[in-house]
């Protein structure tokens, strides 16, 4: 049986205007402050598991998220009304860090990874 990971566990914002458009969210309209409240509920687990979104297989990943952020794994967590959330996980001896990358509505998403559509 695996033992539990003991680090702690941190989520942040790929950069000051990625944090920002998530806090500007719950003084928007009614769909805005609802997608806050979706990704402050995917940001709470993400705390408790960064590891809780689906691991994207690297041939998917965006040409972009590489050369922008360097990353090195992708994760999209499945928000409700069809959101995505991106992000890509740090890690060290001592923590984890969840580092959200950007959300998008699944069209977006769609389009952003080569989906075709049906």
């Amino acid at each position: 049986m695996k033992k539990p990971d003991k680090r702690e566990k941190f989520v942040l914002f790929i950069d000051e205007n990625t944090r920002e458009a998530f806090e500007k969210l719950q003084s928007g309209k009614y769909e805005d402050i609802q997608l806050y409240g979706f990704i402050d509920r995917a940001i709470d687990d993400l705390k408790a598991n960064p590891f809780v979104g689906i691991n994207l297989p690297k041939r998917l990943w965006p040409k972009e998220y590489v050369q922008k952020y360097r990353i090195n794994n992708l994760w999209k967590y499945d928000l409700p009304n069809g959101w995505r959330l991106l992000y890509t996980v740090k890690g060290t001896e001592v923590e984890i860090i969840a580092v959200i990358l950007e959300w998008m509505e699944h069209k977006e998403y769609d389009r952003k990874f080569h989906y075709k559509g049906k």
